[in-house]
């Protein structure tokens, strides 16, 4: 199962040859347990979105201050 807290990293690998992998930064997570999905703002054009990650996405973690927390609405 995935899960992410809000600084992580969102990586999506690309569906075709040639095509670039996308990363984007979690901004918040709606669930307690980190699962999706995600609100994510993505590095190659800065757009905000909500993201339901498909099998070809993983998520680097970071490591976090005590202080983060994880968003929720």
């Amino acid at each position: 199962m995935m899960y992410a807290a809000v600084g992580d990293r969102l990586v999506v690998r690309g569906h075709q040859v040639g095509e670039p992998v996308r990363d984007a930064e979690i901004l918040e997570v709606r669930h307690e347990d980190g699962s999706p999905p995600y609100l994510v703002r993505w590095s190659d054009n800065g757009h905000e979105a909500l993201v339901f990650p498909g099998s070809d996405a993983f998520v680097e973690h970071f490591e976090h201050e005590a202080t983060d927390t994880k968003k929720h609405r």
